[in-house]
C-alpha cells in the first residue's frame, strides 16, 4: 500500500511517500529555517504562507521521487494536529483536494504519533509494545504504546516543552535559530558543573516534568552576569542546561518504563537527536537491561515520511476522514 503524507505543522514543509508503513520511496522538505532565523523564532503567518507556496511543487516533487503517478496512490495521509493551527492548515486542506480529486481515503496522523512512528522506518523489528519518550519543540510526553494506535500518556509537562526551552536558552547564548543543534554543538566544548540549575518535581505526579522554572534560570544566569560585567561560561552553561533536560527526562522515562512493564524504550522528536540526552538514555537503559532504540538524525526532525509510517497503521486500524476533517493546535495523543 503507497501512501501519500503530507506534514506541515511548523516550518517544514513535507511530503513523502511511503509503502506499508516501513519503507519511504521518497522525503521531500522544504526548509523555512533560514527564514525563521532572522525573527530568533517562527512567525506563524510567514510559516502558513510559505507552506502555500512550496505544498504543490513538493508533491510532484515526491511523487517523481518515489517513481510514482497518481495511480500508484492508494490513501492521503495527513498531519492534522497539533501545531500551529495555520500551518495544519495548509496541509490539511491541500491534503484533502488530493484525496478527494484522486478519490482515495484520507488520513489523519496525529503528529506526535508520527514522530514514534519515524522509528519503523528505520527499526524494521520494533513493534509494539514499549516505552516511547517524544520530545519535541512542542511537546514532551511519555507515553505507554500498548499498540501501533493504542497509546496511553504516562508523564509529559506541565509548561514549556523541552526544546522550546533549547530554542530560548540557545537564544539567550547568542546562538542561532533553531537552537538544538547549535546548544549541542557548544555543549561538547564543556564538561559542565559549573552552573547549578534547577531540577522540579511535581508534587503528586513524579512522571510529569515542567521546564520553565529552568529556562528562566538560564535567562537570569546570563542577564546577571552581563549586567555585573562578569564573563559567561557559555559552552559549560550549554553542558548544564542540556544535562539538567536530560535528568528531567531520562530518569522519568526509565521509571515509567518500569512502571508500565515495559523493557524496549523508544525516543523520538527534534530533541532526541541532543547527543547528552541519547548517551544518559544509553547508558540507564544498560544498566537496566533494556533495548533502545534512537531514531537516526535524519528521522528526529519532522518529516513526511513518519506520517506516512503512522498513516499506514491508523488505516489499517480504520482511521480515516471525511472532507469535514478539522484540524487542531492541540489534541490528546490518545486520542489520535
Amino acid at each position: 500500500m503507497k501512501i501519500l503524507a503530507f506534514e506541515s505543522s511548523c516550518d517544514e514543509t513535507a511530503v513523502a511517500v511511503v509503502e506499508d508503513g516501513r519503507t519511504v520511496l521518497s522525503d521531500a522538505i522544504a526548509s523555512q529555517a533560514d527564514m525563521h532565523a532572522l525573527y530568533g523564532g517562527v512567525v506563524p503567518e510567514i510559516a502558513s504562507r510559505k507552506h502555500v507556496e512550496a505544498i504543490a511543487a513538493l508533491m510532484e516533487q515526491a511523487l517523481k521521487d518515489a517513481n510514482c503517478t497518481r495511480a500508484d496512490i492508494d490513501a492521503v495521509a495527513v498531519t492534522y494536529a497539533p501545531g500551529l493551527i495555520g500551518a495544519v492548515l495548509v496541509g490539511l486542506s491541500f491534503a484533502k483536494s488530493v484525496a478527494f480529486a484522486w478519490d482515495v481515503p484520507l488520513i489523519p496522523v496525529h503528529h506526535v504519533r508520527g514522530h514514534i512512528a519515524a522509528n519503523y522506518l528505520a527499526f524494521p523489528d520494533l513493534e509494539p509494545p514499549f516505552l516511547a519518550l517524544a520530545i519535541s519543540g512542542g511537546n514532551t510526553l511519555i507515553m505507554d504504546v500498548k499498540g501501533y494506535t493504542e497509546l496511553q500518556v504516562l508523564g509529559a509537562t506541565r509548561d514549556d516543552a523541552a526544546g522550546e526551552c533549547f530554542d530560548k536558552a540557545a537564544r539567550v547564548l547568542g546562538l542561532p535559530y533553531p537552537g538544538g543543534a547549535p546548544m549541542d554543538a557548544l555543549a561538547q566544548q564543556s564538561q559542565g558543573g559549573v552552573y547549578k540549575l534547577p531540577h522540579v518535581h511535581v508534587e503528586g505526579a513524579e512522571l510529569d516534568m515542567s521546564f520553565s522554572g529552568l529556562k528562566t534560570a538560564v535567562v537570569n544566569l546570563a542577564h546577571h552576569a552581563e549586567q555585573v560585567g562578569e564573563p559567561l561560561n557559555r559552552a559549560a552553561l550549554a553542558r548544564d542546561f542540556a544535562q539538567a533536560v536530560s535528568d528531567a527526562l531520562v530518569p522519568r522515562a526509565m521509571q515509567a518504563a518500569s512502571l508500565a512493564g515495559r523493557k524496549v524504550l523508544v525516543a523520538a522528536g527534534g530533541v532526541a537527536a541532543n547527543s547528552v540526552i541519547r548517551g544518559d538514555l544509553e547508558r540507564a537503559c544498560e544498566r537496566q537491561g533494556y533495548r533502545l532504540y534512537l531514531p537516526p538524525l535524519k528521522l528526529c526532525g519532522d518529516n513526511g515520511a513518519m506520517i506516512g509510517a503512522q498513516g499506514y497503521y491508523e488505516y489499517l486500524a480504520g482511521h480515516t476522514a471525511g472532507m469535514n476533517l478539522n484540524a487542531y493546535a492541540t489534541r490528546d495523543i490518545a486520542v489520535g
